[in-house]
């Protein structure tokens, strides 16, 4: 070989190449000798009950956040009373600026390493200027008045504070998405918190709709003067302090347990780490194909349940079904985990595809009837019912499956370069923000609806409006979803083929953990379990 194909070939190994102490690639001879314990961590959960319950009381406040945040363009164009286009603007700024700090955050959360763990730190530091930049930004029309819509003061303000939050919001939500996995290598562990984080964040999420709602039908039709300033002040000021208290504890109470590569790579080097996982790769193509997709960008959802569906008593018949049939769903997990087997690919694919069937059902015998109010609401409540059956399954078990593929990067590469492969998967939807922004505002001016009127019942009084309204509030989102199915069919990391790969990666992660001291709660478990295996060898 000659000298310039050996620095080639050394250039493409620097850039491209796993780190030679992969699980994949190691002598299995220096693994080998903790075969039994990498087996035993696999099946041996771990977790501690406040353990499982600190996560679900973060998700509870992230999904409180969630359910605010799905009625943000309503309080800036209703409430602050900013023309849509600046609102759309701004946004399309701020997913600018998101391009250039997440970058910065990915690499640096890559490159932690400290005695209170990787994720922690970042959680408990930003918790609280990510949640009080939110409540100042919705206290935001209490002291700005009613100005006009193009008015400086409120575009520049509303720019500021959320250039502030996203901030904050990047260097605390990389470590809030990644810590479940740094806590625990047992998928049983992993699927209870899961199920448990789904149930409680999904009441957190209710709890904003059933007060938002009725607080504004009320508002509208003048039978109460709270005004909507004082509602959003609100709402945001108790949503944000139960977020920062139950992220904070979460923190705190947490371990991390996952042994981490103690040098990390180089930065150029786990850029493409994403190339050497055919799974995540495969996903982020699906998700960059359907990135510039928009809805319109308004709060369909608001309009119709005050203006379709006639208000909050007809709105809260219309949810019944989903609502009952969402708690419900979680005692449906164990039984889709018998019928498909255990097999979470398969069970994804299925349950996606059912969402799908279920939307369809609603466009399709719901828009011809949106003048008839109980009529849409019956085949709102029916379809909308079907569809939360699956829920608790369907997130619990796609969950899981992400979580496998971001380990697969682990076991091919040595590394866990949550942050960096985050961060090229997040550029995404900020490569196509600007033609998304465009497409938000042609849907929003083909739905030919006027924001300037009063949320009250049919009051745009147009059947073509309400029809372009339900299909943009249900209908919209069915390409994309059925694009982000696409990579599962190819998925083959299951059965014998994921339980090696586990056991491997356990067997690494044992051998840093005793031979290099990177982890001493890994070490605890460790020391634990060989204390189990020589008590049953004496018996």
């Amino acid at each position: 070989m000659s000298e310039k194909q050996s620095s080639a070939k050394n250039f493409v190994e620097g850039v491209f190449g796993a780190e030679s102490t992969s699980a994949a690639s190691i002598q299995k001879k220096h693994l080998g000798k903790y075969s039994n314990i990498a087996v035993k961590m696999f099946h041996t959960g771990v977790l501690t009950p406040k353990e499982m319950l600190y996560p679900a009381i973060g998700e509870f406040a992230t999904r409180m956040l969630k359910g605010l945040n799905m009625y943000q363009k309503l309080y800036f164009i209703n409430v602050l009373k900013i023309d849509m286009t600046y609102v759309t603007l701004i946004l399309t700024l701020i997913g600018i600026y998101d391009v250039l700090n997440n970058p910065l955050m990915g690499i640096a959360y890559d490159r932690t390493r400290t005695r209170w763990g990787k994720a922690r730190p970042y959680i408990f530091a930003t918790a609280i200027p990510y949640f009080l930049s939110t409540v100042i930004m919705y206290s935001g029309a209490l002291f700005l008045g009613d100005r006009a819509g193009n008015d400086p003061k409120k575009i520049i303000f509303v720019f500021v504070m959320l250039f502030i939050q996203e901030t904050f919001s990047t260097i605390y939500t990389i470590p809030r998405d990644n810590i479940l996995t740094l806590q625990t290598a047992n998928p049983k562990d992993r699927i209870t918190v899961g199920l448990l984080s789904q149930y409680i964040g999904e009441f957190g999420a209710q709890i904003v709709y059933v007060i938002f709602l009725p607080l504004m039908e009320l508002n509208n039709k003048g039978y109460i003067d709270v005004p909507m300033p004082m509602i959003f002040c609100i709402l945001a000021t108790v949503t944000c302090t139960v977020g920062a208290a139950g992220n904070m504890a979460m923190a705190l109470g947490c371990k991390e347990r996952i042994a981490l590569q103690p040098k990390p790579a180089p930065i150029m080097k786990t850029l493409f780490y994403i190339l050497k996982n055919k799974y995540a790769l495969r996903n982020f193509i699906a998700e960059f194909s359907v990135s510039w997709w928009s809805d319109g960008g308004y709060s369909w959802d608001v309009v119709t349940q005050q203006e379709i569906f006639g208000g909050t008593i007809q709105s809260f018949l219309a949810y019944i079904p989903y609502n009952i049939f969402d708690a419900l769903s979680i005692l449906l997990i164990p039984k889709f985990q018998k019928f498909f087997k255990n097999n979470n690919r398969k069970a994804v694919i299925a349950l996606r595809f059912w969402d799908l069937l279920c939307c369809a059902g609603m466009v399709g015998f719901g828009c011809p009837l949106v003048q008839h109010r109980w009529a849409i609401v019956g085949v709102y409540a029916l379809f909308y019912g079907l569809n939360a059956l699956n829920n608790g399954p369907a997130n619990v078990f796609e969950a899981e499956l992400k979580r496998e593929i971001n380990d697969y990067t682990e076991y091919v590469t040595g590394e866990r370069p949550d942050g960096t492969i985050g961060l090229i998967t997040g550029l995404i939807t900020k490569v196509t923000a600007p033609l998304n922004a465009l497409l938000t505002i042609q849907l929003f001016k083909w739905s030919g609806y006027d924001s300037t009127l009063p949320m009250l019942p049919w009051a745009q009084g147009s059947k073509k409006v309400y029809q372009r309204v339900f299909f943009l509030f249900n209908g919209i989102r069915i390409l994309p979803s059925v694009i982000k199915i696409i990579p599962y069919f190819f998925y083959d990391l299951e059965g014998e083929k994921r339980e090696k790969m586990y056991i491997a990666l356990n067997e690494r992660r044992a051998l840093l953990a005793k031979e290099h001291t990177v982890n001493e709660e890994l070490e605890e478990i460790i020391e634990s379990l060989e204390a189990d295996e020589e008590t049953a060898e004496a018996k």
